[in-house]
């Protein structure tokens, strides 16, 4: 298979939809949410900017994995969910995360014990 034909392929077209450094942990959220405001996701995904931010869920809604809602409020209210399509893709992350726990591991348990140190020390320092 050459790059024209990849270019097509429902693999690339997946990791396409997928790819950008925040897409991934908004999906999380939403899948994880009914529906969130846009300022609150911002809040809760620590040091992305907000144009990032805005452009990945452009892209996302322009993919169909999530839906746009605005409300017609001062200041207008924007909120998102993951769309039915977006929803689907669930099995598929789930089988991710199940190998990278697997076959990653040792890369997983970094991550986890960084948190694990994070939390210690901010408890400690609230003690």
């Amino acid at each position: 298979m050459n790059y024209k034909q990849f270019r097509h392929c429902g693999l690339d077209v997946a990791l396409t939809m997928l790819s950008g450094k925040w897409k991934p942990i908004i999906l999380y959220h939403l899948f994880h949410q009914e529906q969130i405001r846009f300022t609150d996701l911002w809040r809760i995904i620590p040091k992305v900017a907000k144009k990032v931010l805005l452009d990945h869920l452009k892209q996302m809604e322009a993919h169909g994995l999530i839906i746009r809602t605005e409300k017609n409020t001062f200041p207008p209210e924007v909120y998102y969910q993951i769309s039915e399509k977006g929803r689907a893709m669930g099995p598929a992350l789930t089988a991710l995360e199940l190998w990278a726990n697997e076959y990653a591991a040792d890369e997983v348990k970094d991550l986890q014990d960084d948190k694990k140190k994070k939390y210690l020390i901010r408890k400690e320092s609230l003690s």
